[in-house]
């Protein structure tokens, strides 16, 4: 059965699951007090806000109910910047996303 995912780049949309591609791992690195993204090639630094999101992306949960639980968490989150974040991520082969 051919999968639904993705790594190419487009817009995310509000409908598509994201997850972590199979080969990145997010984790606490203690040496830089941060959360980071790791793959074979590189590391990703996060920020608190990118942390959240990425916790959120279990293949699961479609973009929006991912800002819907962070709006809970934060007083603003803009839907659209969310998207943009993913995007970037799947550009960096960081993410794949199951289409809605």
């Amino acid at each position: 059965m051919p999968s639904n995912r993705t790594t190419q780049t487009r817009l995310i949309d509000s409908h598509d699951r994201p997850l972590l591609a199979p080969h990145v791992r997010l984790t606490f690195d203690p040496a830089r007090e941060r959360h980071v993204l790791l793959s074979p090639e590189t590391v990703v630094v996060l920020n608190a806000t990118g942390t959240d999101i990425l916790e959120l992306c279990d293949g699961q949960r479609t973009v929006t109910e991912i800002v819907t639980e962070l709006n809970a968490r934060y007083s603003r989150v803009v839907d659209e910047d969310v998207r943009q974040f993913l995007a970037r991520l799947v550009e960096r082969r960081c993410v794949e996303v199951e289409r809605g």
